[in-house]
């Protein structure tokens, strides 16, 4: 299939999150990681578990498979079988995130979610983060209050941050001391340009370039999980 989008390649990258997973339950926030996460439980990892995000498992067709009520939820959690992907208003070089507020916490410039469930996600299971923008606004030296916890300040055996996928790149912390790195490039993105749009220095060795989806994967986004095309709005062409 020809004319694929930056859109679908995130989606690809987004569902690439959970290989391996096996039976995990994903909680993806936001269009292009609930694609992601639904176009993997249709192709490589037909065990992971989606949520309604209230009582129910569901199939990536929405098919009602199980019951899992939201105070239970939290058993999981604290069992580390759970992999989220947030977003993020701050990212910083060790994976620190910030969705409370921007400025200082005690008088800030603009309010924002709060820390909602992002401390305990971060110290208990794996966590990734998506970007539908990256600029230097979003990948900063230092987050302004720190919601999830980065690799620099990570407590615990279970602190786990994956990965962050933005619309240019997908980043890693693989490295020595745990700091940012380019792992890939979406087609047609420079290291340089996403460098650009960053405001600390990313180790970028052995880049390679973002996969495409797949005939399959693409046929799946445009006939079954988003024939809309709302994907194209969220991470523009």
């Amino acid at each position: 299939m020809s004319d694929i989008t930056r859109a679908e390649v995130c989606v690809a990258a987004c569902a690439d999150l959970f290989l391996g997973a096996g039976e995990t339950l994903a909680s993806p926030m936001g269009l292009i990681p609930s694609l992601g996460a639904k176009l993997a439980r249709l192709t490589t990892e037909p065990d992971l578990l989606l949520s309604d995000g209230e009582a129910f498992l569901l199939t990536a067709e929405s098919t009602v498979e199980g019951w899992l009520p939201y105070r239970k939820v939290f058993d999981v959690v604290a069992h580390g079988r759970r992999h989220v992907v947030m977003g993020a208003n701050q990212v910083d070089r060790f994976g620190n995130q910030n969705i409370s507020a921007i400025g200082d916490h005690a008088k800030p410039t603009r309010q924002l979610l709060g820390f909602r469930g992002a401390p305990g996600n971060t110290v208990n299971h794996r966590t990734s983060y998506w970007v539908p923008r990256h600029s230097p606004r979003v990948l900063v030296e230092a987050v302004d209050v720190v919601s999830g916890v980065g690799y620099d300040k990570a407590v615990g055996p279970f602190h786990d941050v994956h990965r962050v996928v933005t619309n240019l790149a997908v980043l890693s912390f693989d490295t020595p001391d745990h700091s940012m790195r380019v792992l890939s490039v979406h087609p047609g993105v420079s290291v340089d340009e996403v460098q650009k749009q960053t405001s600390f220095p990313l180790v970028a060795q052995d880049v390679v370039e973002t996969r495409l989806p797949t005939d399959e994967e693409l046929e799946l986004i445009r006939t079954k999980l988003d024939p809309g095309g709302k994907r194209d709005k969220e991470v523009p062409q």
